[in-house]
């Protein structure tokens, strides 16, 4: 009888195995909950350092600005999720230390409207050590860095202005993409189509699944705006190699249910040299394979 007990639990060591939950305080630098139905140990803080007004009312943290991660799992081999709650200057240093720790970023969005300052959503996931992803939570918490040097949430990327007008030269950017961007009053923009099926239906890209970067400016100083549409396994290359080029993520989102395969779509903003910013796009489409041309070394 206890044999087979042991035999039982080995077999589901997930919910059998204790996690090391004051190893988890201390490299987090926070004090946790254990759920010992779920066997998740949560850790959190209030984003209480900066005054958040929603429609007209200070919002408590208690009402939905918590940060916080859970774990699941055993020591050496956990899950961990969460959720971090940004404002606008701390969304991408934040997402580019997670990513260099090894962690995932499977969500950015956000909750309310007529919010100030602007408040971000980001979710995060890893497996891994516990040591391992609590102290990668604990680094993620560049949070407090940030605000040090400045406490109020800052509301532009504060980069030399744009006119009205654009003047980008297309051939340059054609070059870098292999083919021949659309243009209008001085901008272009290039798409790529990204094959999918929904509802028994073939889908692609004039019916909104594909990535896409529009250029506006000039060729020295100009915007890329644009959208990638990726498969899951894609998505962490993309990111990974937009963030190395410091292109600024904006959103990470569906925008369908029921396609196959699933896609997933990021927005992202970036400002600097028009063929910079063609050059960085043209590396994360090559690094996730979505330009055609992938290596594992690339990955």
């Amino acid at each position: 009888m206890i044999l087979s007990a042991a035999l039982y639990c080995a077999s589901l060591s997930f919910a059998c195995a204790a996690l090391d939950t004051a190893k988890i305080d201390e490299l987090t630098g926070l004090k946790g909950k254990l759920n010992e139905k779920e066997n998740v140990y949560k850790v959190s803080f209030p984003r209480s350092d900066v005054k958040v007004v929603v429609d007209g009312w200070a919002m408590p943290p208690f009402m939905g600005l918590g940060t916080w991660a859970g774990f699941t799992g055993e020591n050496e081999r956990a899950l961990m999720m969460g959720d971090t709650v940004l404002f606008e200057d701390e969304v991408n240093p934040v997402m580019s230390v997670a990513l260099d720790q090894g962690l995932s970023v499977t969500a950015l969005h956000n909750h309310f409207f007529f919010d100030q300052p602007n408040v971000y959503f980001m979710h995060l996931e890893g497996q891994d050590s516990v040591d391992k992803l609590a102290l990668a939570v604990r680094k993620v918490d560049k949070i407090k860095e940030i605000r040090a040097a400045n406490p109020n949430p800052t509301n532009t990327l504060a980069q030399k202005s744009l006119g009205e007008k654009s003047s980008i030269t297309a051939a340059p950017l054609n070059g870098t993409f292999g083919m021949p961007g659309e243009t209008k009053d001085g901008m272009i923009k290039f798409s790529i189509g990204h094959k999918a099926k929904m509802h028994d239906f073939e889908i692609g890209n004039d019916i909104g699944v594909n990535t896409w970067a529009a250029f506006a400016g000039t060729d020295d100083n100009a915007i890329v705006d644009g959208d990638f549409a990726v498969e899951e396994d894609q998505l962490q290359t993309a990111l990974k190699s937009l963030r190395r080029n410091e292109i600024n993520i904006v959103a990470i989102h569906s925008h369908m249910t029921h396609e196959t395969p699933r896609i997933l779509f990021f927005h992202y903003w970036g400002r600097g040299p028009a063929k910079k910013l063609a050059e960085a796009i043209q590396d994360a489409l090559v690094a996730s394979g979505l330009s055609g041309v992938s290596t594992e070394a690339q990955r």
